[in-house]
């Protein structure tokens, strides 16, 4: 089957078979390597992406669903190459990324959080990370930084 997909702001064609999971076409197909998968169950939330601006699990969407839509991977964030964004440089500073293999999820589902909420509470903060598993951290350094993303990004003005 060829697929068109907007990814990352590019259109890319690619040609995958029908029962192609979306996680698969961006990883296989198109060599986004920083969407990770984990359970491929949609448990664990490793394999986030951002469709039109709201997280999904990527391995549960076949490519195909996919088409028509914006699609953002880790790889998109950045505002340009070799720099990070206010989210990636917030875990880097506050060591919530640990291993990094959850970091990409994490860091997607906080891009959709502060887009929608600027300034989360704690407990908000928790609850929009409750479906990423991470394994290394306990999420206390997680949560802290994405509150300081929220924090620099208000002071910023920069979405």
């Amino acid at each position: 089957m060829k697929l068109t997909l907007n990814v990352n702001g590019a259109t890319r064609a690619l040609e995958v078979e029908d029962r192609t999971s979306l996680l698969d076409a961006l990883r296989d197909a198109l060599g986004l390597k920083g969407t990770h998968a984990g359970c491929e169950h949609g448990v664990c939330g490793t394999c986030t992406v951002l469709l039109n601006g709201e997280p999904v699990r990527s391995c549960l969407m076949l490519a195909a669903q996919a088409e028509g839509h914006a699609v953002t991977t880790i790889e998109g964030v950045a505002p340009a190459p070799g720099e990070l964004s206010i989210v990636q440089d917030s875990f880097v500073e506050t060591h919530g990324m640990q291993c990094g293999y959850c970091t990409p999820g994490m860091v997607l589902t906080a891009q959709a959080l502060l887009r929608d909420n600027p300034a989360p509470t704690r407990e908000e903060i928790v609850e929009a990370i409750s479906g990423n598993l991470c394994r290394c951290t306990g999420y206390g350094q997680i949560v802290e930084a994405i509150q300081l993303a929220a924090e620099r990004m208000q002071r910023s003005n920069t979405p």
